[in-house]
């Protein structure tokens, strides 16, 4: 499985614009798009204004295919214009075994 954490920082009066749009790019991305397993939005528990997205997919090209989408060229159209990021965590392959090392 393929994995991207990022963050972004938003305005204080737009944090509820922000989880709406993150919210929905994620129902419509894990429904619509072959290979997306998991969106999950989660809130900074010390920052208020700081959130991150933690995504999931069966390997690197559905992420490619993802970014490539509708649902993610809305959701940056969205919040392009005030959203700071995304900033990346990490993105890679989970390990199961020392053989994928």
């Amino acid at each position: 499985m393929y994995t991207v954490a990022v963050s972004f920082t938003v305005p204080a009066d737009r944090r509820a614009e922000f989880a709406a749009a993150a919210l929905e790019d994620g129902r419509r991305s894990t429904a619509d798009e072959p290979g997306t397993r998991a969106f999950d939005l989660i809130a900074d528990a010390s920052d208020p204004n700081r959130f991150f997205l933690y995504e999931a997919y069966d390997d690197e090209a559905a992420f490619d295919r993802h970014c490539e989408g509708e649902h993610f060229a809305r959701f940056f159209e969205a919040v392009g214009g005030w959203a700071e990021g995304p900033t990346w965590l990490l993105r890679g392959n989970t390990v199961t075994e020392t053989a994928t090392v």
